[in-house]
């Protein structure tokens, strides 16, 4: 009996032992716990407000990014519209640039010798020479006479080397026949002829020689010039014309 009351002491004591140490290791146990969830508690703030710093970065990143694009895309608008100013711009110098060029041209034309035709003649003639005769012969054609004598008057002393001479001194006989200055009529058709003996209108200047002749009464002088026409001119009509004089002054 003693044996066995020792035994159970032994093992209440060893089971009082236990229990000790239980209830002593398990709040060590659970402080380290606390500890390290505190750790991990902690870890995860710092990992958050890392992230939602980042979060903030990146955030106002975008945001400047955002300004800078709609800056650039303003920037490209008025570029945009800068080189369409510049565009309309280039556009109408250009235009003006042709205008002048154009201009300049007309310009230049109007002192560039041109080539004419007249009384079957072709030579090279100042614009201002052409349209000058060309007055004075519209003149004539419509019966100023007056004005057309004036006009031609003033080509044959503007113009002494023109290749319209031969004819401005005919119609400006013509024009003197005209306004019965028999004599200038003369004068000028006989300069015509002594410049120009072939030229197409020179047995028409013969003739109308001696229809002035005839006017002044000078009957010896025409019979001389229709004889002088029949035999330089002969194919002519103004020939023709002379030969049937002829018969009638004899």
């Amino acid at each position: 009996m003693s044996i066995r009351n020792g035994s159970l002491r032994m093992s209440v004591r060893v089971l009082a032992a236990l229990g000790l140490c239980t209830v002593l290791v398990h709040p060590a146990y659970a402080f380290l716990e606390d500890a390290e969830a505190r750790r991990a508690i902690l870890e995860l703030r710092q990992r958050f407000d890392t992230s939602t710093q980042e979060t903030a970065q990146m955030r106002r990143s975008l945001l400047d990014l955002q300004s800078q694009i709609e800056s650039m895309r303003r920037e490209i608008a008025q570029l945009t519209g800068a080189n369409e100013q510049l565009e309309r711009q280039v556009a109408e110098l250009q235009s003006r640039q042709k205008d002048l060029a154009k201009g300049l041209d007309d310009r230049l034309r109007r002192f560039e010798p041109v080539q004419v035709q007249v009384d079957g003649l072709e030579f090279s003639a100042d614009p201002a020479e052409k349209r000058d005769f060309d007055a004075a012969l519209e003149q004539f054609r419509a019966g100023d006479f007056a004005g057309a004598r004036k006009a031609f008057a003033n080509f044959v002393n503007s113009y002494p080397n023109s290749g319209y001479m031969p004819s401005a001194r005919f119609w400006l006989g013509n024009t003197q026949y005209a306004g019965r200055d028999y004599k200038e009529a003369i004068a000028n058709f006989r300069s015509m002829l002594k410049a120009a003996p072939q030229h197409t209108r020179a047995a028409d200047a013969s003739l109308s020689i001696a229809n002035c002749q005839l006017e002044l009464k000078d009957t010896k002088g025409a019979v001389k010039t229709l004889q002088d026409l029949v035999r330089d001119y002969p194919a002519s009509e103004a020939a023709s014309t002379a030969k049937e004089r002829l018969q009638r002054l004899k």
